[in-house]
């Protein structure tokens, strides 16, 4: 938005960190020109993140008034009111947020740091989304130390970022979270573009420098990638890094995104070892950069205009979260952070996961993308049965159309891409939009192609594709889990979380929640307390009895244990049993395989 103006806007918002204790924001909303009956409403989900959170229930004590005048207010649903205003006077509404999430999708303040997004904290102001906003992020004693960070344009700050700031309307305005603090920061260009990194929570150890040098690789990768050498569609970029114990995840925005990672997964000075942890951060990183053009600019159709009072479905989200979860590792390995061994290993466990999900035949990844609202974002003990992921099997439908249009010899999946974001022009796109690009670029529609990849349950052509590019799948030992068809925790005794369809597990009538205690074999009883004891005591056994507690009550469960590298057969009208042998990979022709990694041609 271009700097016209220092004063607050037709929408204006003021924020305090009023009570860090009790973790209360105070927000003060300012309306110049409300309507006679002005309707306000707090968005109920968060763009990116696709679950109905409520976040109306953290808000309390709201209040409006005009002038010294109260002005009454009736609540019309969970989320929404209505001001009896009038339209002669500015219309003031006051209101408290409570704010602990630690996470990338609310909001967050304590005496060490705050963080929000707009959906959480900003009213939408009905009839005037697309007026000029402001929020002015006020300074306060308890604040002194602490500095802002946030991707709004600056209208008038002070040097450590508390001031007035400006967005062109309400979309804007709400996809421009804040992170405040006494946080450590760094800044860099790439491609001509300012960036800047942030990080809250970091130890004395964290090796900031090298973060900015490998990040700085990942933004110039990807902004090659989508533009050649030319410029991005924005003037700068901001990264705010949330460091925790425990903890992984990000959000994408217009100009900035906002991430989660464990505190020992950031590089450390004087380790110039490359720690998976640390691999895992730069692909999140990698992840939500692509994001600036694969879904917050090329977008579905169905999200050109974002409805902030109910969920907003598509079938697309294996194309935007899918496909970059395909180019977010591979931008890795073409800026030289990873080498190919690496990659291969990234994506055979990618492989694995979507293997070992039995909801793959049950659901299409066209299906999965439709039902995120109430399935991927609400999982359960049966989700892996039911379910499967627009993220892994999503990526793997890039892969395998990226190798196939290799073999082809015509065009990659990079050059549609490129071609979806000009003949879209940066904006809506549907499935038909990818299919007329890719007829134009390969020479032949590819509408089988996708009608058995994203919209049926049959198995990717991966062995085949792999094996045309140097990359050979070969099958491997299942671990006991697997062959079992189970998922556990373990805390000195065997918790059952899942159980997969098809596997020894659910045949012997083991269920969630079950505490797999001992185990009997040949007439004798042992106690277990990780899952690898069943095989230490099983021995050579192959039939044995699972004692379980069950809400209270001790079961004996008969329970044959698969051979190691089989998979039981299922009953008779059953699905394929859920546990595959594990696929391992294995490169044939490295100048094939690297010819592909390096994105030649």
């Amino acid at each position: 938005m271009p700097k016209t103006t220092a004063v607050p806007a037709p929408v204006h918002y003021e924020v305090a960190a009023a009570n860090l204790q009790a973790h209360l924001y105070q927000v003060t909303l300012t309306i110049a020109q409300p309507q006679a009956r002005q309707t306000v409403s707090l968005p109920v989900w968060i763009p990116g993140s696709y679950l109905v959170r409520e976040f109306a229930k953290n808000l309390q004590n709201l209040q409006a008034r005009q002038g010294k005048r109260a002005v009454p207010l009736h609540q019309g649903d969970k989320h929404s009111w209505v001001a009896q205003c009038r339209e002669d006077a500015p219309l003031v509404l006051t209101y408290e947020v409570y704010a602990y999430d630690n996470s990338v999708r609310t909001a967050w303040l304590d005496s060490a740091r705050g963080f929000f997004n707009g959906t959480s904290l900003c009213l939408r102001v009905h009839g005037q989304e697309a007026a000029r906003h402001s929020l002015y992020i006020a300074p306060t004693p308890a604040t002194a130390a602490w500095s802002v960070a946030t991707g709004l344009a600056p209208l008038k700050t002070d040097k450590k970022g508390f001031g007035l700031y400006g967005a062109a309307h309400y979309d804007e305005l709400v996809d421009c979270p804040v992170e405040m603090g006494d946080f450590w920061q760094g800044h860099f260009t790439a491609c001509g573009v300012a960036h800047r990194f942030v990080v809250a929570g970091a130890a004395p150890s964290f090796d900031g420098e090298r973060l900015l040098a490998d990040t700085q690789k990942i933004c110039e990768t990807a902004i090659r990638f989508w533009h050649g050498k030319g410029k991005a569609p924005f003037g700068s970029y901001l990264f705010m890094l949330n460091a925790v114990h425990d903890g992984y995840g990000g959000l994408e925005h217009r100009n900035s995104t906002a991430l989660i990672c464990g505190r020992r997964d950031l590089p450390r000075v004087g380790d110039k070892r490359q720690s998976d942890g640390y691999t895992t951060l730069l692909g999140l990183i990698s992840h939500e950069y692509f994001h600036t053009w694969n879904v917050k600019r090329l977008r579905p159709a169905e999200f050109a205009t974002y409805d902030y009072d109910q969920e907003n479905y598509t079938q697309l989200l294996w194309f935007f979260e899918g496909f970059t979860s395909y180019y977010d590792d591979l931008l890795l390995r073409r800026a030289g952070l990873i080498d190919d061994a690496t990659y291969l290993k990234l994506i055979t466990k990618t492989i694995n996961q979507v293997l070992q999900t039995p909801g793959r035949k049950v659901q299409t990844v066209a299906q999965a993308s439709f039902d995120a609202w109430v399935k991927y974002y609400r999982q359960d003990e049966n989700t892996p049965n039911a379910t499967v992921s627009y993220y892994t099997k999503g990526s793997l439908v890039a892969l395998c159309l990226d190798l196939r249009l290799r073999q082809e010899g015509k065009t990659t999946l990079d050059d549609v891409m490129r071609g979806l974001w000009s003949r879209c022009k940066a904006g809506p796109m549907a499935e038909a939009d990818v299919l007329a690009v890719l007829e134009q670029l390969a020479g032949r529609s590819y509408a089988r192609d996708l009608q058995q990849w994203v919209h049926s349950t049959d198995e990717l052509p991966l062995a085949e594709l792999l094996a045309a590019h140097g990359v050979a799948a070969k099958s491997e030992p299942a671990q006991l889990a697997q062959r079992l068809g189970l998922r556990v925790a373990e805390n000195h005794s065997v918790q059952i979380k899942t159980v997969l369809r098809g596997g020894a597990a659910e045949k012997a009538g083991l269920a969630p929640g079950d505490e797999w205690l001992g185990v009997q074999v040949k007439g004798q009883g042992w106690r277990i307390s990780k899952l690898d004891d069943v095989g230490f005591y099983a021995g050579s056994q192959k039939q044995l009895t699972a004692v379980v507690a069950r809400d209270g009550r001790l079961l004996e469960l008969p329970l044959q244990l698969p051979l190691p590298g089989t998979s039981p057969a299922p009953a008779k009208g059953r699905s394929r049993p859920a546990t595959p042998d594990n696929v391992g990979l294995t490169c044939t022709d490295a100048a094939a395989t690297s010819r592909w990694l390096a994105g030649s041609a």
